[in-house]
Parts: C-alpha cells; structure tokens; sequence
C-alpha cells in the first residue's frame, strides 16, 4: 500500500508558455517519489490529481503534439 504524498510544501511548477496573466493552467509538483501531483492554476487548495510518471509523460507528449 503506497501513502499519499503530502503537498503543502510542494513546490508547483507551470509551463513557461501560461504566461504572466494569471490562473488558467495546468501545475505540478515534482519530486514526489512515483506520482507526479497535478493540479488546476486557479483552485490551488482544491485536490491534486496523482498520475503515475507514465501517464505524465503521454500527457506531456499529447500536449506538446496538439493545440488545445
């Protein structure tokens, strides 16, 4: 059984491309062992989602591939 990682200390990265404008982006935080923490820009006290590494990096490569 695998803990939950504690994130009130997390540090939240966001892409250079969001820009300075404000809250409308995807964040995560790294170095949380075997999940990546993610979560939406503008509820930071709200819930993280935990994908596996894997995902994360499907996720990454999709977006890099499409515009949304």
């Amino acid at each position: 059984m695998s803990a939950t990682p504690r994130l009130t200390h997390a540090v939240w990265v966001k892409s250079s491309f969001s820009g300075t404008g404000g809250n409308n982006c995807l964040e995560w935080a790294p170095a949380h062992g075997n999940v990546i923490p993610v979560r939406d820009s503008k509820d930071p006290a709200g819930p993280a989602l935990l994908l596996a590494p894997a995902a994360w990096a499907t996720f990454v490569a999709y977006a890099a591939r499409h515009t949304v």
